[in-house]
């Protein structure tokens, strides 16, 4: 499967974002789908995470600011950022990884910049 991010982008603090992750084939409902994201000078790190069953995950300093969600039908992935901090600037990547295997795919990173 291919991925394609999109929606990044310059925000003000406590503006909000929607990240979109869209991915190619037929197969895409059988991956378990995930954002990361890599600020200058830290390792990356996952932020949120959406199974083939819609269950969700979230890194704390997102909790109650990000929503992550999926569109089967459109093969996409959202993560809807809300209460951006200068601290959620980054480059955010997806990720897809299918169940029960080892097929695992990038997109092409997506750049964040909240300004204080």
């Amino acid at each position: 499967v291919q991925l394609q991010a999109s929606g990044g982008g310059l925000v003000q603090a406590g503006g909000s974002l929607r990240l979109s992750c869209v991915g190619s084939g037929r197969t895409f409902r059988f991956y378990a789908i995930g954002w990361y994201r890599q600020a200058p000078g830290k390792q990356r790190e996952q932020v949120a995470s959406v199974s083939v069953s819609g269950s969700t995950k979230y890194v704390d300093s997102v909790k109650g600011r990000f929503t992550i969600s999926r569109d089967n039908a459109q093969n996409t992935v959202y993560l809807q950022m809300n209460s951006l901090k200068p601290e959620d600037t980054a480059v955010y990547y997806c990720n897809a990884v299918i169940v029960g295997g080892t097929d695992e795919y990038w997109g092409q990173g997506t750049l964040v910049t909240v300004s204080s």
